[in-house]
């Protein structure tokens, strides 16, 4: 009996401090702090609307062009006096995981989560996306620093914020968990996954119980014809593709034209903001983010002529916006010209095919999910998050369909995402959470460690555990008796194979002695695949032409390592050639 009070006190114990139970607690942390700030920002929203359209109630209509102007004048003395050295968005997010071990200061991301507060409350036409990430990631940026922690737990957190501000700001949890795997992380292991789902869940349960976030509301639209349809959508498709490339590159020049523009980066924004206004006082439509006009569009309200003019002009605004200077994010804006677009060509396929397509709302929304889809490289977070926005299950076929054909066609034409083409631009290609130039330059004898520490087969279980808690290893290639490699042997191994009375066990007994190892000539990008691949932490190195012939080890931690110090001298190269 007392040998099983111990046996469970000491079970207990280990498990109040296994990594998995802090890593959790910390994300159920992150996602109720996310939560919360994304209610706080949905009131400071509102009010910023009410108080810069409110202040020209009783004046002449046209003082409405020099709000969106007002608003960025102030972003850009923001910008300039306190920001000063770093803008934040969702591509600086992904940098900061991938580039900059999840880094990223908690002054900068709060005065930019206000910057998108002035931006969009003014009329800039921006979404609300990319500061409710920023805010949870920030969170999770702090947390990590608060508590000490390093490597890529600290990218953990980092997505576990940017989970749960996805989730909260648009009441999509699996498309959170989603889009932080997709977009921010760029891989799917289970330590990253289970609290990454723990925040989104939270952060929903939070922002939901303070402040019911709206869902878009969509008829009950189904396929009419599935056969002919699905051709429709599918050419659907292929046109928001092409029309996300539109958006990013006309993004991308507007970028390029405001940073050559000769004048004070204080006035930038307000310029940008001035040409907003103009095209905002004749279609006030493209104010803000535009929830109001999507739903329009759904509801079959907006005509072919208003729908073709607001899917060029919401480009044209947004590009201004984020171009000159402003803040904001890209999802909501990429939902719109999907509505606008889709609902065009769903007028012109309903007045030509009647009797075998659905009304013009349908193909609204799936248009939708289709440019989000060609703008994020991300076609299962855009069906998630439309599906969890609208809560319309009878359109996810020809939903589906489109958003993977226009990321497809989006893919081709444009390698980067909105999110990463900017860091492409910059020299930095990156894919699944890696920068992928350097990934596939390395190879595994730049980053493999020569002098390894084995064991014999033949030593017993209990001299493999002293081993263990002198040397901080977790994990050994076993040698048979000729010294050749016969297994390995790890911390997994004694816990899932090893009872109490099984010390005097030999090594060879609990060993995996079918084994995945790696070659001095592969490389880098290709050996972490498989580490993911199998949840396992190291791999042993071996000639190719004899497969137990041990060279050497290589661990996640050593690849890590390298990459970051590579990382670190491309930077470094980078900023001298400015």
């Amino acid at each position: 009996m007392d040998r099983i009070i111990k046996g469970t006190k000491r079970n207990i114990h280990q498990w109040l401090q296994s990594e998995s139970l802090i890593s959790n607690s910390l994300a159920i942390a992150v996602g109720c702090l996310t939560g919360l700030a994304i209610v706080l920002y949905d009131h400071a929203l509102n009010s910023s609307e009410n108080l810069f359209f409110g202040s020209i109630y009783g004046y002449p209509r046209y003082y409405v062009i020099l709000l969106p102007a007002l608003g960025g004048l102030i972003v850009g003395v923001l910008a300039h006096s306190l920001i000063k050295t770093r803008r934040y968005d969702i591509e600086e997010v992904i940098e900061a995981t991938t580039l900059r071990g999840g880094r990223i200061s908690p002054k900068n991301a709060f005065l930019e989560v206000l910057a998108s507060i002035i931006t969009i409350g003014s009329g800039g036409s921006a979404g609300k996306e990319a500061p409710v990430v920023l805010a949870g990631s920030g969170i999770g940026s702090s947390l990590a620093r608060l508590f000490g922690i390093h490597g890529n737990r600290v990218s953990i957190l980092l997505g576990c914020g940017a989970a749960g501000g996805i989730a909260a700001s648009f009441n999509a949890p699996l498309a959170g968990v989603v889009f932080a795997v997709e977009v921010i992380l760029g891989e799917l292991e289970a330590k990253t996954f289970i609290p990454i789902v723990i925040s989104a869940v939270f952060a929903t349960l939070v922002a939901n119980t303070v402040f019911g976030v709206r869902i878009i509301q969509a008829s009950d639209y189904h396929l009419v014809s599935p056969l002919y349809e699905s051709v429709l959508y599918l050419g659907l498709g292929i046109c928001a593709g092409i029309l996300a490339v539109i958006l990013m590159r006309f993004l991308h020049v507007s970028h390029e034209y405001f940073d050559n523009l000769k004048i004070s980066p204080v006035f930038k924004p307000a310029i940008g903001g001035l040409f907003v206004g103009m095209i905002g006082y004749f279609y006030p439509q493209i104010f803000g983010v535009g929830y109001d006009v999507i739903m329009d569009a759904l509801s079959n309200e907006l005509t072919l002529n208003l729908m073709l003019a607001l899917v060029t002009l919401k480009i044209i605004t947004f590009s201004f916006t984020l171009g000159s200077g402003g803040s904001g994010g890209s999802i909501v804006p990429a939902l719109f010209t999907g509505a606008m677009l889709g609902g065009a060509y769903g007028i012109i396929v309903h007045g030509a095919f009647p009797t075998i397509t659905a009304e013009s709302g349908a193909y609204a929304l799936v248009g939708m999910g289709a440019v989000l889809a060609g703008t994020s490289h991300a076609p299962l977070a855009a069906i998630l998050i439309l599906f969890e926005l609208t809560r319309d299950y009878n359109l996810i076929l020809p939903i589906m369909l489109a958003c993977v054909m226009s990321n497809l066609v989006s893919s081709s034409l444009n390698p980067g995402s909105i999110f990463t083409e900017g860091l492409r631009k910059r020299g930095f290609n990156i894919r699944k959470g890696r920068e992928i130039d350097i990934m596939e330059s390395l190879l595994v004898k730049d980053a493999m460690k020569h002098e390894v520490q084995t064991v014999s087969e033949n030593k017993s279980v209990k001299a493999l555990i002293a081993l263990m808690q002198s040397s901080r290893h977790a994990g050994f290639p076993v040698l048979g008796s000729d010294g050749r490699l016969c297994g390995i042997v790890t911390l997994k191994d004694l816990r899932d194979k090893v009872k109490h009375d099984d010390l005097e066990k030999d090594i060879c007994e609990i060993s995996t002695k079918e084994l995945e190892v790696a070659y001095p000539d592969e490389t880098l990008n290709a050996v972490l695949r498989r580490l993911a691949a199998k949840d396992i932490g190291r791999l042993p190195v071996v000639s190719r032409k004899d497969k137990r012939k041990l060279l050497g080890i290589i661990t996640r931690s050593d690849i890590v390592k390298l990459y970051d110090k590579k990382v670190l001298d491309k930077m470094h190269q980078r900023t001298e050639e400015k």
